[in-house]
């Protein structure tokens, strides 16, 4: 039988575990003196950006994931190649990365630059941004330390082994968050920003027709649920824009209905189905549904995890 702990209990040993001794360069009012209006230009961009573009919320939030899988949190992804580098943001995986995402980042960063020029990192503004996108979408409120470097150096061929795709197996998932010191518990918590935002067909679409030779569609799909799928993808070839929510019953709002849609055979993506077929996520998946405290403040720890993932506090710029 498996031991079960208190949330708190849980959430203060993830958090201990995951933090490097480099956390403590960080600090809550880091620019407090330097750029005073950071909050308050940080809260109005994202505001006006979330009333006109809501899924930007998604997007920002994995624009932050896809940076700190990388590298580090340093804002390595908002790097634009040249004609003598490659940078990740044209890496395959990211070239699906919303473009409303990186725009709110740039208005925001411009907005600083008229208020504090040469003083706030895009690292930061993206940690923020990510936290304040998270509140609109139903999340909590929460302290984002700060005082990141942004790095100079972005490079193509460092995004393949360390972003998982939809079809990636859970057993190669598993392995890629213990490179970085990510349990499978966070692993399993991190998966649930899957709540929110919506994955293209032709990232699915073969679990719905061509599965395997005897079975076209998944069977793990409910079978109502994949037919609807078919339907919303049968175009998906000729218009690469076709897309479905990653969750269906609230796909705007911040909350544990991933976990829950996964034991109704709703899973979109493969990577995401394999967090309850596998036995080792399984685990803290059945944890997710059974916890009375709010799925958010899970994924709240680990987003905090993961802002500490890798950070960059030696002086670079941009």
């Amino acid at each position: 039988m498996v031991a079960m702990v208190s949330p708190s209990t849980l959430f203060l040993i993830l958090l201990f575990l995951s933090i490097p001794f480099s956390e403590s360069n960080l600090t809550i009012d880091y620019y407090k003196n330097s750029c005073p209006q950071l909050e308050n230009i940080i809260r109005e961009t994202v505001t006006s950006k979330y009333i006109s573009v809501p899924a930007a919320a998604a997007g920002t939030l994995r624009l932050f994931f896809h940076d700190c899988m990388v590298g580090g949190c340093d804002a390595s992804v908002l790097i634009s190649s040249n004609a003598f580098n490659k940078a990740e943001r044209d890496a395959d995986i990211n070239l699906a990365l919303p473009g409303d995402a990186f725009d709110v980042i740039v208005r925001a960063k411009t907005a600083l630059e008229l208020s504090c020029p040469d003083i706030v990192s895009c690292a930061d503004i993206l940690a923020l941004a990510t936290r304040n996108f998270v509140s609109m979408a139903g999340g909590p409120v929460y302290t984002v330390m700060l005082g990141r470097k942004d790095s100079l150096e972005s490079n193509i061929s460092s995004v393949e082994a360390n972003i998982p795709r939809a079809n990636t197996t859970m057993d190669e998932i598993i392995r890629m968050f213990e490179s970085k010191n990510f349990t499978v518990g966070e692993m399993v918590a991190l998966s649930g920003a899957h709540t929110i935002g919506f994955s293209h067909c032709k990232e699915f679409a073969y679990r719905l027709f061509g599965y395997s030779r005897s079975t076209p569609t998944d069977p793990s799909y409910h079978p109502k649920f994949s037919a609807a799928l078919k339907k919303l993808c049968a175009n998906y070839k000729n218009d690469s824009d076709m897309a479905a929510f990653n969750d269906p019953m609230t796909p705007s709002k911040f909350d544990n209905m991933f976990y829950q849609n996964l034991k109704r055979g709703m899973g979109l993506l493969e990577s995401d189905n394999g967090l309850l077929r596998h036995p080792k996520p399984a685990i803290s998946w059945i944890y997710m549904l059974s916890t009375r405290l709010p799925f958010p403040m899970i994924l709240l720890e680990q987003s905090k995890s993961l802002a500490f993932l890798g950070l960059r506090l030696e002086t670079k710029e941009k």
